[in-house]
């Protein structure tokens, strides 16, 4: 019998693999990336502390009023903009980049892409 394989669940087994490798720090915290089918979210997370320093998302006021779609990579490029300027507040220039198990593509590339226009290094 051939079962289905669950999209997710090999999307979570590639992000812990990738997660044994890479940590974020109180100086060098994790940028993380999660997309769903209408949104897009993404987060500074400090690993040691177990916190998250700072986040981003299509569901913020500042961004839902002026994207009519946010599951597009206007709507990532614009999150993207907006966790580096949220960043830089804290004080954060350099972070670890988290694809969270999606390929480098489409909108996970354009929020990255933007992150790096807008000054976070990475």
């Amino acid at each position: 019998m051939i079962t289905k394989v669950d999209k997710n669940k090999a999307r979570l087994k590639r992000h812990l693999r990738v997660r044994r490798k890479i940590q974020g720090t109180a100086t060098r915290p994790r940028l993380n990336v999660f997309r769903s089918s209408k949104h897009i979210y993404a987060q500074l997370i400090d690993d040691v502390a177990g916190v998250t320093l700072a986040s981003a998302s299509t569901l913020d006021k500042e961004l839902s009023e002026g994207i009519a779609n946010g599951g597009n990579v206007e709507a990532a490029r614009k999150v993207g903009e907006l966790i580096a300027k949220r960043a830089q507040d804290k004080g954060f220039k350099n972070v670890v980049f988290d694809r969270g198990g999606y390929l480098y593509h489409g909108r996970v590339q354009a929020l990255a892409d933007a992150a790096r226009e807008a000054g976070l290094e990475f």
